[in-house]
């Protein structure tokens, strides 16, 4: 037992990452072989030799990586999995490869050495930007160096954390996402770090495996034991070593009430969203792969608002084929059907940019080529997903929807590629819904003062705000040195929303959401408010979004939209709007906004 064991309850407190409430024995995760593999000289004629010895460390690293994906991949969504493709991504980085191959051979020197230098450079070079998400990637460059160091070096692993003999509160310095994607649920109650932020992938993959954590605690592996009895409470951030009586009550008494809502948004997850003066609201999921619509089913969504194509995509040597994206679309409009699934065309660039489209990295990629710039300038790709979806669109209620219009020219070019491939279908006797329905994302401000115009070209608008608000406030979503400016509650973004909103009721056609903001419930009013009438969010944030409804007039909603449309600042936008929420559905914001 060291001396310094905190003996009274001490609060620690860091940054909530993953919701929830949980109290057990602490089990030290200690830190791995971090320190610089030692020089050794090496004989010219035994180069080959061990670049060999590094190939074949290589090659087990990446069969590893890719096999603890496959073992995930049924408790994880796509966009989790990526993690592990971004892994790949890394381990196969050409430069750094070509780099160490060529300090072997230039300097004569064992490849070990030779690797972590060069990954070292990188990785320091990362921690050093001021951007978080950019520092916290430098994290992932150094566990994947770790993991092939390790196995030149016959290092043995950290602790087994797939069989654990007794559930335990994992501390650590950091985690890897292949230590974390393979924690046992059943044993690791929670997990808390020194390191990492909202953006790590730590963080993202304990929200999807649903187990609590707070990270960025600074030294708290260095200040707790094995054994230590601690309480972690994931909502807000804070560790409590040695919990008095008192604190186990008062969150025992936290999570008995948040347990009974979610209790009670399960059983009524299946009925509609009316609001109390009869307004009927569609809620329907957003997801990225076939894998995820056992959770749509799950959640009580209302169809599919926003299926993302880009899976097929990405990753991959080679193009899908229509074939091949024929099986997929029509394999989600059966599991849907009768309900609808709208089917965005491919959004490709920007952070998505793959090599199996021979493209390269641009200086700005948000405002380069993408999504349908890049499908209007490779038509032979994009009229090969067309005919997919209109194939697959005769076996459901299937829609098609196409990303980042900016004006009128975008959506007369796409639907021109888009007649010529059902005349093509037509001439083949290949049948489809002739029918379809053929809609826009709002995402470009130019788009909504071009509303007018193109809601004659569309058959209903679809506001991705997580773009809207980029675009509109000139604010990269990524980037945390400027996330306070990230904000979904401006007034001049209400402004463009109900723009959008007007503009699609002159044209008759309906207006949803599908970005983040339409899962917040401080914003779910405001949106009804401002005239949208679907909203599509993550399957998990479904029951509680349909909640709010039941429990809202839009009378009211309508006149919280008048006040915030009149406003001049968002805080006091935030402030009624959160006031009105708390009058319908107290205790709602406190159990639901974290989890959301």
């Amino acid at each position: 037992m060291p001396a310094n064991r905190i003996q009274i309850e001490t609060f620690f407190r860091g940054i909530a990452v993953s919701p929830g409430v949980c109290r057990g024995k602490v089990l030290i995760l200690e830190r791995g072989h971090e320190e610089e593999p030692p020089r050794r000289p090496i004989a010219a004629e035994r180069v080959e030799e061990e670049l060999a010895r590094f190939q074949r460390s290589h090659a087990a690293i990446r069969h590893q990586i890719l096999q603890i994906q496959e073992e995930v991949r049924g408790k994880m969504q796509s966009k989790e999995l990526e993690i592990f493709d971004a892994h790949i991504s890394i381990l196969d980085d050409p430069v750094v490869l070509e780099e160490t191959v060529r300090m072997v051979r230039e300097q004569l020197m064992n490849v070990e050495f030779a690797y972590h230098a060069v990954v070292e450079r990188y990785a320091e070079a990362l921690a050093e930007v001021g951007d978080d998400y950019l520092r916290e990637r430098a994290a992932d460059l150094r566990d994947v160096c770790l993991r092939v160091l390790n196995h030149l070096l016959g290092r043995d692993q950290q602790v087994d954390l797939q069989h654990l003999t007794e559930p335990c509160i994992l501390v650590s310095h950091d985690l890897a996402p292949t230590q974390t994607a393979q924690l046992d649920r059943n044993m690791v109650l929670g997990l808390a770090t020194d390191v990492g932020g909202k953006t790590s992938h730590t963080a993202i993959l304990a929200g999807s495996l649903r187990i609590p954590a707070v990270v960025g605690l600074q030294n708290i592996s260095l200040e707790l034991t094995s054994g230590d009895y601690v309480l972690l409470d994931g909502f807000n951030g804070i560790i409590v070593v040695n919990p008095t009586d008192q604190t186990l009550y008062e969150y025992g008494e936290i999570v008995r009430k948040r347990e009974d809502l979610q209790a009670g948004l399960l059983e009524s997850k299946d009925s509609p969203a009316v609001t109390l003066d009869g307004t009927r609201i569609i809620v329907a999921a957003n997801i990225e792969h076939l894998s995820d619509i056992l959770a749509v089913h799950e959640c009580g969504a209302e169809g599919i608002g926003l299926f993302r194509t880009e899976y097929l995509f990405l990753e991959r040597e080679t193009l899908p084929t229509e074939e091949e994206q024929f099986n997929s679309y029509q394999r989600v409009a059966k599991a849907m059907k009768p309900q609808s699934v709208i089917l965005r065309t491919l959004d490709v660039g920007g952070d998505k940019i793959s090599g199996v489209f021979g493209m390269t990295a641009e200086e700005n990629p948000f405002l380069g080529l993408r999504a349908i710039r890049f499908c209007l300038q490779k038509p032979e790709i994009f009229c090969t997903q067309l005919r997919a979806i209109l194939r697959a669109s005769i076996v459901g209620n299937i829609k098609l929807m196409y990303p980042m219009i900016s004006g009128v020219d975008e959506i007369d070019e796409a639907n021109r590629l888009l007649e010529s491939c059902k005349e093509e279908l037509r001439s083949k006797g290949v049948p489809f819904d002739e029918s379809i329905e053929v809609g826009m994302m709002m995402e470009i401000p130019s788009a909504v003062l071009m509303a007018d115009a193109l809601g004659r070209r569309a058959k209903f608008f679809s506001i991705g705000t997580n773009d809207l608000i980029q675009y509109t406030l000139a604010v990269d979503r990524l980037n945390e040195r400027i996330a306070h400016l990230y904000d979904p509650a401006h007034p001049g973004l209400l402004r463009l929303i109900q723009m959008t909103v007007e503009s699609g009721n002159r044209n008759k056609i309906w207006t949803g959401v599908c970005g983040e903001m339409a899962a917040d419930p401080a914003l779910v009013p405001l949106l009804l408010g401002l005239g949208v009438t679907k909203l599509s969010i993550s399957p998990i944030a479904v029951p509680a979004v349909k909640h709010l409804i039941r429990c809202l007039k839009l009378s009211e909603a309508r006149e919280l939209a008048e006040f915030a449309l009149s406003a001049e600042s968002s805080v006091e936008v935030l402030a009624r709007s959160r006031a009105l929420v708390q009058r319908i559905a107290p205790g709602f914001l406190e159990n639901h906004s974290a989890s959301i």
